[in-house]
């Protein structure tokens, strides 16, 4: 394996560890799409994104969300409370979708009731999605107010476009990767584009290794195989990929806040104001977007990368995906199965093997 996919590799598998504390800087764990990470990184704070685990037990989280909510947001809170991060000095929460919102409004009480639960401050960055101008004024008095506390908590002021210009050429040198993927064959799987995209690294760190791994595009192996593109629910570990691969099949796209989703537009030049246009026309995820522009986008996506299958996986507890499958399957021009209500972590692919035997 190439010495660059191999350090992302292991970067990726280090997420959710204890190891990440930095003297240097304050450490924040966040969750949710609508984050706004450059504000993370203008901060100087050392961030990652809290995933969960399908293999950890969820009564932590179950005591406290009960059993609706996406198995996800338990995970993440049963790992919060048995302390799997390490010490986090905030965790920031973002509104983009009923069980993100779910989570903070427990990590809030606890923090206020159970003092001693070891949970730090919550903050909730609350970016909405509707076509309105009401709306983007909403979201930058947001961004305005989250940029606001981070000074205050780090006691510096915040280096913006320096932040803004790192994070926009990660997006240019992922999407560069994803042509990877999209080659045929695929020089990427898709479980190795998921830990490229999502490695645990400051995000200069996570660029000098993406350029890297361009540079050494040509030692990376091929992949044969059915292409699938997987639309759905957002996959914050690698079980289903790898459950997917295993069968003959290749990801080479996806339309989840973790893959796809993750390369969306550059932020560009404008500070609070383009940062706030930015994450408030992010997407189209299955939370926020109607089902006739999730069809638009699964069509486009699915003709860019080549795909020969499509494979909509929809988690128990999280259905939003489910309601967009119809008008998907009508815009497409290739076969299409429906995953439903899956395990966290888990593919049952009896409904794709039966529909859809893979070519041997």
């Amino acid at each position: 394996m190439p010495t660059a996919l191999a350090a992302l590799e292991e970067a990726y598998t280090r997420r959710g560890s204890k190891d990440r504390a930095d003297a240097r800087a304050p450490v924040v764990g966040y969750v949710g799409a609508d984050v706004p990470v450059e504000l993370l990184t203008a901060a100087g704070v050392r961030a990652f994104r809290l995933t969960g685990d399908p293999e950890s037990g969820f009564a932590l989280g179950d005591r406290y969300l009960g059993r609706g909510v996406d198995p996800v947001a338990r995970s993440v809170l049963a790992r919060l409370l048995a302390g799997s991060f390490g010490d986090l000095d905030r965790i920031v929460v973002s509104h983009d979708c009923e069980a993100s919102l779910r989570l903070f409004y427990a990590l809030r009480e606890l923090h206020r009731v159970e003092p001693g639960s070891g949970l730090p401050e919550a903050y909730l960055v609350d970016i909405l999605h509707l076509p309105h101008r009401t709306t983007a004024r909403y979201n930058r008095r947001r961004i305005g107010e989250f940029a606001a506390r981070l000074e205050a908590w780090t006691g510096r002021p915040l280096d913006l476009a320096g932040a803004v210009a790192a994070h926009d050429e990660r997006r240019r040198l992922l999407a560069a990767a994803a042509e990877l993927r999209r080659a045929v064959p695929a020089r990427l799987t898709g479980r190795q584009f998921l830990a490229v995209a999502n490695a645990v690294l400051p995000v200069d760190e996570h660029v000098a290794l993406l350029e890297r791994l361009l540079a050494e595009a040509d030692q990376l192996a091929e992949h044969a195989g059915r292409r699938v593109f997987l639309s759905g629910s957002d996959h914050d570990t690698p079980h289903v990929y790898e459950a997917i691969e295993s069968e003959g099949q290749v990801i080479v796209g996806e339309d989840h806040s973790f893959g796809g989703l993750f390369m969306n537009e550059p932020v560009g030049a404008g500070g609070l104001d383009a940062l706030a246009e930015r994450y408030h026309h992010s997407g189209p995820t299955a939370h926020r977007a109607t089902a006739g522009e999730r069809a638009a986008h699964a069509a486009e996506a699915v003709r860019r990368c080549g795909a020969e299958l499509f494979v909509a996986y929809c988690r128990a507890g999280d259905e939003a995906p489910a309601w967009d499958f119809p008008e998907q399957r009508a815009a497409l021009d290739i076969p299409a199965v429906l995953l439903e209500r899956q395990e966290y972590g888990r593919a049952d692919l009896t409904a794709l093997r039966k529909e859809h035997p893979c070519p041997t």
